[in-house]
Order: structure tokens, then C-alpha cells, then sequence
């Protein structure tokens, strides 16, 4: 999810013969991505108010959706199926 969303909205700094990557430096100061971009890209990706406005908020999601689901599978979690687990009682 976050490439994709990287990808569609980076500011464009470089022209079509070079490298997309020609434009950015590693500690710049300026933000490298249009966050309104990345707004109606997952707006339109995901349904329009699953998307965020400031920059802080969508790292947090990025970084905690992935923390849910792994937790969720270790402790045998079928979704959000609190009463029924992947494996029974019985070990099936």
C-alpha cells in the first residue's frame, strides 16, 4: 500500500529522460510527495473517508495496519471473528 501510494503521488522534480529518482537527496528538507495527491489516491482506492488530510495521521496508519494484522494472526484470530478461531478446540 505505501509504495503504491508513494509512487502516485511524489512531485515530479526531474524530466521525462532521467530517473525519477534524480530529483530527490537523502535529508532534504522539503517533502518529496503531494499529500493532497496521496488524499484523493486513497480516497479513490479505498472508499473517500478512509483517506487522511495531514501527513502524521497517514504514517500512523501505514505503520499500525500492519502491527493489527500480524497481532491478529499470532493470537489465531479469524478477522475480527472474536468468537471463532482458524483452529477449533480439537485441533482442526
Amino acid at each position: 500500500m505505501h509504495g503504491s501510494l508513494v509512487t502516485s503521488s511524489l512531485i515530479r522534480e526531474t524530466t521525462e529522460n532521467e530517473s525519477a529518482n534524480e530529483g530527490y537527496r537523502f535529508g532534504q528538507e522539503e517533502e518529496t510527495y503531494n499529500i493532497v495527491a496521496a488524499h484523493g489516491y486513497l480516497g479513490r482506492l479505498i472508499f473517500q473517508y478512509a483517506s487522511f488530510n495531514n501527513s502524521r495521521s497517514l504514517h500512523f496508519f501505514l505503520a499500525a495496519w500492519p502491527v493489527v494484522g500480524i497481532s491478529t494472526m499470532a493470537f489465531n484470530l479469524n478477522g475480527f471473528n472474536f468468537n471463532q478461531s482458524v483452529v477449533d478446540s480439537q485441533g482442526r
